[in-house]
């Protein structure tokens, strides 16, 4: 059986913009959460330092979380299903809880670096990002399971 090919970009920014909508409604649900905990006397204009801390805190560990958990269980998000793309490492098994972890923070440098790591996938051979060449992982388009 032969390897499937390396996911596109517009694959992966497909599966990206899924799981953002997934995202959206986390981060709004811990959004209200700790707003509570601050008994909704938060000026959105002037927001005390302890809860801007707190939200952005929060909202980047559930975004970890949810990344890591995916990755890591089934090397798909829910975006990834939907576009049928899967994560998998050398070995061709979903990576382990650490590697996901560190794939999350090299994703997001690689994002925060103007796209270009994973623009880099468009020049790879393999369709890599910088994530993954780093880590020795690969997104693969993989067909549909009938």
């Amino acid at each position: 059986m032969s390897t499937p090919p390396g996911a596109a970009l517009w694959r992966r920014l497909a599966a990206l913009f899924y799981d953002l909508l997934v995202l959206v409604a986390i981060w709004m649900f811990a959004a209200a959460l700790i707003l509570l905990a601050f008994h909704g006397e938060v000026d959105v204009a002037r927001q005390p330092a302890l809860y801007h801390f707190v939200l952005q805190a929060t909202l980047l560990i559930l975004s970890a979380l949810y990344f890591v958990i995916s990755w890591s269980r089934g090397g798909q998000t829910i975006g990834m299903r939907a576009w049928r793309v899967r994560l998998v490492d050398a070995q061709g098994r979903s990576p382990g809880w650490s590697r996901a972890l560190l794939r999350f923070v090299l994703a997001t440098l690689s994002l925060l670096a103007a796209g270009a790591g994973f623009i880099y996938c468009l020049f790879d051979a393999d369709r890599r990002a910088w994530h993954d060449v780093m880590l020795g992982t690969r997104m693969l388009h993989v067909g549909r399971a009938d």
